[in-house]
């Protein structure tokens, strides 16, 4: 399996579907877009960023919405050879500021609803575009502005791709910033393909029949292979969604556009089959479900499949990885674990010496395989100490079984040494959600009056539910070792998250500081 020296991702996209003109690619909120007008309107974009000075290589900021123009935008970047740096849309005006002047970006590609906080942002550094072009306006345009529709009917679509190699730098999605400023991860052209083929097509096994849902939107790395690289690839039709994945949102998705395959996570798993609307079997046309971002509790994926019939495959991926690469198979799903490595990826977990571990202990997770990412931006400490001679270091501890499953223990800075014993927070966080009255949980360390440290619990509760701490410690005790179990538990209304739905461990630690 390789790829020609010469490779242009949008292009290899609208050469598999120029058979396909007239089947729907996107549904959105306001429409649907054809593969045709998919081809049409990108080539059209690539050629205005073009007529607007945007050079090859060239970096475009994609701050936008999941709407119909956010795959036009991201592959009409690609096809110029223009580099789009898709970023979140729930950060501040301080961090797109940052990123502005990070990536150097020449232009920006914006939704109407976020352009005045990008303006904002755009006033807080010297740093100036060629090019601002908004998509679905929502009132009067600065001066220095374009509709994104009319900067398309001005254009004639680009006439040929630009004649990029496999390994240029095709994308930067930006990675989590919680332990300092964000880093921008740049991506090749071909890393979109390998993903495509080493997990889009094997795993998932999408056909052009496929209807495809993802709550994660498209500047995650998860959700742009969700929402564009693997439906495309197959010729798919893809939902989209603007709004926030609340339970409400995805259940209208799933009941009016009948997706087949649904990809989330697990907070927002467990959220909908909390709620007293979740939809009837018969309501919905899903047969594979998708989780990632964290590991998926057991008890959620198996109450999941007794309402649906439907499997949760649940797997882990990274942004410096692009997807997954290590993952549980439709018909070969082992509940409570990630799986098993994708062909195509070697994994290794190792010791605190760098050696590797033995079955049934815990160990850094390291992974090689061709979807790496080429670096961290002007950032060589942190790229070389995650980039190692092939190997990428994930962050996350993992145990691996005798059968070769492997599951996850947690973040390597979120776990806890209890009795000089390493404790996973994920292990006590999934136990303590099998208790019915549980919704979610979440596992820190805290020291007790002797200065030794413990585990300790925040626990939401379901709605119309009750559980004592008394109750809840004992069920713990009951299924993992004494020492494991919640010295301390507190009951909250909710748990701070990041915009991916991950719990954010770090910040309940430092309120326990400042208690």
């Amino acid at each position: 399996m390789s790829l020609p020296a010469r490779f242009n991702f949008a292009e290899h996209l609208f050469a598999l579907n120029r058979g396909r003109a007239d089947r729907i690619a996107y549904i959105d909120d306001r429409g649907t877009l054809g593969y045709g007008q998919l081809e049409d309107r990108a080539r059209r974009l690539a050629a205005a960023l073009k007529a607007a000075g945007v050079r090859r290589e060239e970096r475009v900021l994609l701050l936008m919405l999941d709407n119909n123009d956010w795959p036009v935008s991201f592959l009409g970047c690609l096809y110029a050879g223009i580099v789009p740096v898709a970023v979140n849309t729930l950060l501040t005006p301080e961090d797109y500021a940052y990123m502005l002047d990070h990536s150097r970006a020449q232009a920006a590609l914006v939704s109407g609803a976020l352009l005045p906080t990008l303006q904002d942002a755009m006033g807080r550094g010297a740093h100036e575009l060629q090019a601002l072009i908004v998509s679905q306006p929502t009132g009067a345009l600065p001066d220095n502005a374009q509709a994104f529709d009319d900067a398309i009917a001005k254009a004639e679509p680009l006439a040929a791709p630009a004649n990029t190699a496999s390994d240029d730098p095709g994308f930067w999605l930006y990675s989590s910033g919680s332990t300092g400023k964000p880093k921008g991860t740049v991506h090749t052209h071909a890393n979109l393909w390998w993903t495509a083929e080493l997990y889009g097509k094997p795993v998932l096994a999408l056909t052009e029949d496929d209807v495809c849902f993802s709550a994660a939107k498209m500047y995650f790395a998860y959700g742009l292979g969700n929402a564009l690289t693997f439906p495309l690839t197959v010729g798919a039709t893809v939902v989209l969604m603007a709004e926030r994945p609340t339970p409400d949102a995805t259940f209208r998705r799933w009941t009016e556009h009948k997706p087949t395959v649904f990809f989330g996570a697990p907070t927002g798993f467990a959220g909908m089959l909390a709620s007293p609307r979740l939809p009837a079997r018969d309501t919905v046309a899903l047969r594979m479900c998708s989780s990632a971002g964290e590991a998926l509790p057991g008890e959620i994926a198996q109450r999941f499949k007794a309402h649906y019939g439907c499997e949760i495959i649940d797997g882990i991926g990274s942004t410096e990885m692009l997807h997954i690469f290590i993952s549980n198979r439709p018909g070969d799903v082992r509940y409570g674990t990630t799986g098993k490595p994708v062909d195509g990826y070697e994994v290794e977990l190792r010791g605190e010496d760098g050696r590797p571990v033995p079955d049934g202990e815990v160990g850094d997770l390291y992974i090689r395989g061709p979807s790496s990412a080429l670096m961290y931006w002007t950032n060589r400490e942190k790229s070389r100490d995650t980039f190692q001679g092939g190997w990428t270091k994930s962050g996350d501890k993992y145990t691996r079984d005798a059968d070769g499953y492997f599951t996850y223990a947690g973040r390597s800075d979120d776990m806890l040494k209890v009795s000089g014993i390493y404790v996973s927070p994920f292990e006590v966080e999934a136990t303590l959600m099998q208790h019915p009255a549980v919704l979610e949980a979440a596992v820190i360390g805290k020291e007790d009056a002797e200065g030794l440290t413990k585990t300790k619990a925040f626990v939401v509760l379901k709605d119309g539910r009750s559980a004592t701490e008394d109750e809840l410690k004992a069920f713990v005790k009951e299924r993992l070792a004494p020492y494991k179990y919640p010295r301390f538990l507190e009951f909250v209304s909710e748990l701070p998250k990041t915009a991916t739905g991950k719990i954010q461990r770090f910040r309940l630690r430092e309120r326990e500081k400042q208690a």
